[in-house]
């Protein structure tokens, strides 16, 4: 009978330890991933190689539409690659992101194409100019392109 009991021990005990181990994660959950993002074309836009992992509350809204709905469910170990329209990463461009300037408020030498930033810390981009004006871009530089992620769940923390 003593055997018997511990051997139901040693399997409640496994079990459990196998169910922590295969947890799913859920919103709430904070998680780490390794993780490559890349366009259409296979340029690498951005990466975790190389450095931690990204951290971050599972379905919290702290990361884009889709990247956070694609980790919901998924498990420690598992890799997954998922491909994210517009609407699901940084949606398309919206020309009331787009402004004209007078360009005496752009740094001298600047050439279209040049990211400048505004005083919000927000990245802009230089998109033409004319003798008197200078067209700023400030959608995302992403807006518009279909994202391609490569993510590994290493670490959940069940909320």
């Amino acid at each position: 009978m003593k055997y018997l009991l511990l051997l139901l021990a040693l399997v409640f005990i496994a079990g459990c330890v196998g169910s922590q181990m295969s947890s799913q994660i859920e919103a709430g959950d904070q998680i780490a991933v390794e993780y490559t993002g890349k366009l259409q074309d296979g340029t690498v836009f951005d990466s975790s190689a190389g450095r931690a992992p990204l951290e971050f509350t599972a379905g919290a809204g702290q990361m884009i539409k889709g990247f956070d709905t694609a980790v919901i469910g998924m498990k420690q170990g598992e890799k997954k690659t998922v491909t994210l329209p517009p609407e699901e990463a940084y949606g398309m461009p919206d020309t009331a992101n787009v402004f004209v300037l007078p360009l005496s408020n752009i740094p001298n030498g600047t050439k279209v194409g040049d990211a400048l930033y505004a005083t919000n810390g927000q990245s802009v981009v230089l998109i033409a100019v004319t003798n008197e004006t200078a067209t700023i871009d400030a959608n995302h530089f992403l807006a518009g392109k279909t994202l391609i992620f490569d993510i590994e769940v290493v670490k959940i923390t069940k909320k």
